[in-house]
């Protein structure tokens, strides 16, 4: 696992169109952004594993341009 700082409007980048954006920390709290394009799925973890054992029901993933 790679670990690093930032600072509140800081970013990082995974690959060339997947930014992660420090957008604030209000005490024990971290608010992140998430910009990637549209036929890349970003889930929350906890979300991601309900997915994984098939308790929700998975959106149509929109036709690639």
């Amino acid at each position: 696992m790679l670990v690093l700082t930032r600072k509140p409007n800081q970013s990082i980048m995974i690959g060339d169109d997947i930014e992660i954006a420090l957008l604030s920390i209000m005490g024990q709290k971290v608010r992140i952004g998430v910009q990637a394009p549209p036929g890349v799925p970003v889930f929350r973890n906890e979300v991601y594993a309900q997915r994984q054992d098939g308790r929700l029901r998975r959106p149509p993933v929109p036709p690639r341009a």
